[in-house]
Parts: C-alpha cells; structure tokens; sequence
C-alpha cells in the first residue's frame, strides 16, 4: 500500500470542471493581476474569517513582510517570534533589518510560550509575532494581554491556520493588529501556486496594505511611501474561490483522519493518550493534543500537519519510506541554531522545547481523502518500528 505525505490530484479530480471553468474564465478574461476575481475572493474571505478588510497578496512570506511593513517596523526594532516555524517567520523581520527575539515553544502545542515573551521585553520591542503552528491556535488570550501592557502590535503568523479557533471562539488571524495567510498549494486552502492574504480590522492599516501592495502607489505612479510588488493574481483567486466553500468539510475530515490516528496509537499500546511531553515505556509515540479552554470553546486545530514525536525519529522515516509512506520533518532546524542567525548569539540551552521538537518530530499524512486502511498501515508500520529494540 502506498501512502503519500499529500496527494493533490485527488482533490483536483472532485471539482476538475468548476476548476477547468475557473481558469478558462479567467484566460478569456486576459485580467490576470487584481481584478474583479481576487475583489470577489477577498469579500469572500472577509466574511469568512468574520473580519472587516482582506488583502490578497502574493504569497504568506509576502503577507508577514508587508505587515510588518504597515505596523511600522524599523532598523533595530525588535520582534519576538518562536524560534520553530517555518523560516519565513523570521526571515521577513531580517529583511526588515529589525532584530528577531527568539523564544522557546509550548511542548504540547508547539505555540509560542508567552511566559518567555515577557521575559524578553525591551525597550527595543515593537510586535510579536505568534505562529499558529500546524494549524493550532496560539494562546491569543496570554499573547493579547502582553500586547496590551506593553503597547506592542501583534502580527499572526496564521499561514498553516485558516478556520483554527482561539479560545473565544473568533478565528485566528482576526485577532491581532494584523493576520497573515498562506495559499501555497499544501494547506488546507490552497491555490495552483504561490498566493496570501493579510487581514485587519483597522482602517487605516488597511488602507496602509493595500498601497503598499502595489509599490505603495497612490495614484497610480506617485508615491509617499515604499511598498512592494505584492499583488495576488486572478488565476490563484479564481481557484481559491471554488475551493473556499469546501474548505471546512475538508478540515474537518482531517480532524477525523488525527482522531483516528490518535486511537488507533492508544490501541496499538505505544501511546496512553494525546499531549504527553515526555517519552516512557509506556508512550513511544507521542500525540499531538487539540487544546480545550475553560470557556468550553475548542480551539479548533485545522491540522495542516499530523505531528508526532519519537525517538530514533530519522531511522523511523527510512523505515516509512521503505514502506512507501511519505513523511517531512517540521523542522529539523530552530531559527536559534540557524547559521544565518548565528549573530543573534542565543544560547541553545534556552530553547530546550524547541530543540525536542526538532529533533523528534515527524509529520504524518494528514490530507482529508485518505482512507481509514491507508491510516491503519501508517500505525501499523509504526508501531512496529517502535516495538523493535534499537
């Protein structure tokens, strides 16, 4: 049996004609930067993420670029963010020429911990920015408060996360000063290519976007301020706007796909339940955890990723492979041990969550159309790599 990490061509042959019809609209069309396709995909987007303003932009990089770019980001201004993420978390705070503040991750959630944000607060601070990572939400609650008391912006690094829930219910994304998406063609929304959105309830940052999306022209060829090239094309919004109505039914299939996974691991004996943090003879496996609040809401995991953790992790994802079961490490190296990072002098001990994550975790397939057979060989493989004595 084959199990692919992700399998698109599955996805694409469910709705190949209103796709088909969606690119050759746009192709007759001959309007392929802007336009009325992304117009209709950000009112869409806009009422689904419950939010006043939605920009489409040209990639989720792009997104955390021009956000920062809005908020204000200076040379030398600092910027707490997770030292695990995808590097683009830091990356556009580098291009900025501001300084990241690198902090450690929560061990169930692998979220930002925000006990360590206000540990590094400077004078020098002026956003954080907090990643739904995998498709969770951070603790937006903890993370909105810090804000608050120190008069610092929030930028949601929410390019694994749309639909997640926060605690209160309200979509991530919508929570900060700005969210920032991905549509690269592997989330749970994902375009023919490369595409993001920044969204915000503020006026006048959104005003701010949507000049500095295109160049920062305002009119057209005269400018008060620099932006960039960050428009999202007609194609990537015409097909964004045929997948969005199943966007949900897809997520919640991949809900489904990790609680079975959860109980299938429980069953086999190598796990006892989700969100341990520590291996033992009686979890070799160990489970990611979707977090409840006190308040009863869930906060909804999208899982982007299935993550698991495991000892003897890189002779584990031979064994898959040999087993023709796709798999990726998210990620095997932290922004703190990153060689371009190396002028930031970190000191490795502090980042001792991050570093476990790193060096254990691997990503499962997760996508909403495998099937229950396909999920119970990935078990079944695993469990008996990790029954056998190294």
């Amino acid at each position: 049996m084959k199990v692919p990490l992700l399998d698109l061509k599955i996805q694409y042959a469910s709705l190949r004609k209103e796709l088909d019809e969606a690119l050759i609209r746009v192709a007759e069309s001959q309007h392929f930067i802007l336009g009325p396709e992304v117009e209709t995909l950000e009112k869409n987007l806009s009422s689904y993420l419950d939010c006043k303003y939605a920009i489409g932009v040209s990639s989720g990089t792009d997104a955390l670029l021009i956000a920062l770019m809005a908020a204000g980001i200076k040379p030398g201004d600092e910027v707490i963010l997770p030292t695990f993420s995808f590097f683009a978390t830091a990356g556009v705070v580098a291009r900025m020429n501001a300084v990241p503040v690198l902090t450690d991750i929560d061990p169930i959630t692998f979220n930002i911990d925000p006990r360590d944000i206000e540990r590094k607060i400077t004078n020098k601070t002026k956003a954080i920015i907090p990643v739904h990572l995998y498709g969770q939400s951070a603790d937006m609650d903890s993370i909105m408060g810090i804000a608050k008391r120190h008069s610092l912006k929030v930028i949601e690094d929410a390019a694994q996360a749309i639909g997640a829930q926060s605690g209160d219910g309200k979509k991530v994304g919508t929570i900060g000063d700005i969210g920032c998406f991905s549509f690269f063609p592997s989330k749970n929304l994902g375009g023919f290519g490369d595409g993001g959105l920044v969204v915000t309830n503020d006026e006048v940052l959104a005003e701010k976007l949507k000049i500095m999306r295109v160049h920062g022209g305002k009119p057209k060829y005269y400018h008060k301020v620099i932006g960039g090239n960050f428009r999202l094309d007609a194609i990537q919004a015409a097909v964004l706007n045929v997948k969005l109505p199943h966007l949900d039914a897809w997520s919640e299939k991949r809900r489904k796909n990790a609680a079975l996974y959860t109980r299938l691991f429980i069953g086999a004996g190598v796990s006892e339940r989700e969100g341990i943090a520590a291996f033992d003879k009686k979890n070799l496996v160990l489970l990611p955890k979707a977090v409840y609040t006190d308040s009863g809401h869930k906060d909804y995991h999208i899982y982007n990723q299935y993550i698991i953790r495991v000892n003897r992790r890189d002779e584990l994802r031979q064994h898959l492979m040999e087993n023709e079961i796709g798999t990726e490490i998210y990620y095997p190296v932290p922004f703190h041990r990153q060689e371009c990072f190396a002028y930031l002098n970190c000191k490795d001990a502090d980042y001792p969550n991050s570093n476990f994550a790193a060096e254990h975790s691997l990503a499962l397939p997760i996508y909403p159309e495998l099937t229950e057979g396909q999920i119970r060989f990935v078990v079944e493989s695993i469990g008996e790599f990790v029954r056998r004595e190294p």
